[in-house]
């Protein structure tokens, strides 16, 4: 089997999952650090010619991070291509079994049960705090309606204030979120690398945590420890 993943999250569970599986993945699959494999561009231009000269039995995609017309290219040279859908915590474990298991797994492997058990055992916060949750800035746009990162977040007690917007990532003036005082201004380093110097001073008086987007956007391996990150910098902001 010889798979070549276009999604970070996926690259990770399969390199991890099945040594010697994955033949190619994008620029911005970086876990684990020792991958590997040719690259083949972006999740949004990858390099389709690049893709058909790896000669993959399988791509594996997603709905949201990959393009359909690139999708159906692949499809039109022969290229069998999985596309998977994740919006909540729930969804992720169910599209991951089923990811492994069309690269070749014959059983659940160990971190996916484990990451399982780790969200299923989570308390109930005993406060609910609020937040804008941006994404990109120039322009600002922030976490909207049905994400995977917003299902992280209320699992974890924050609930962002764009939850019902009916984009999923709409752009929104800075002093528009900076008005809607919210709890906690939660900035993760993807897809935008917010920083210290980059980000909160557009927030000034309002708690802000920088945290990791690959615990917060991504599903694979890192949802094990992910509640426990995410949670770190959430308590030391808004402490």
């Amino acid at each position: 089997m010889r798979v070549v993943s276009l999604v970070p999250s996926l690259t990770e569970a399969v390199a991890v999952s099945l040594p010697g599986v994955l033949a190619g993945a994008t620029d911005w699959c970086t876990h684990p650090a020792d991958l590997g494999v040719p690259r083949v561009g972006g999740t949004k231009n990858p390099g389709l010619d690049r893709v058909l000269a790896l000669a993959p039995d399988l791509v594996v995609a997603n709905e949201e991070e990959n393009r359909e017309p690139d999708l159906a290219a692949l499809r039109a040279a022969g290229v069998e291509v999985l596309v998977t859908e994740v919006r909540n915590v729930p969804q992720a474990f169910r599209e991951l079994e089923r990811v492994l298991r069309a690269c070749g797994a014959d059983a659940r492997p160990r971190w996916l049960d484990e990451a399982e058990d780790v969200w299923s055992r989570l308390s109930p916060p005993r406060r609910r705090r609020t937040a804008v949750v941006p994404v990109w800035r120039r322009p600002w746009m922030v976490l909207g309606r049905d994400t995977f990162a917003g299902d992280v977040l209320a699992r974890l007690g924050v609930d962002h204030l764009y939850a019902t917007h009916p984009e999923r990532y709409p752009r929104v003036p800075a002093e528009e979120l900076l008005a809607a005082a919210p709890d906690v201004v939660v900035l993760p380093d993807e897809p935008y690398r917010f920083t210290a110097g980059d980000g909160p001073e557009a927030f000034p008086g309002l708690p802000c945590a920088l945290v990791s987007g690959r615990h917060l956007t991504w599903y694979g391996p890192s949802l094990a420890e992910a509640p426990r990150v995410l949670g770190a910098a959430l308590r030391a902001a808004v402490r």
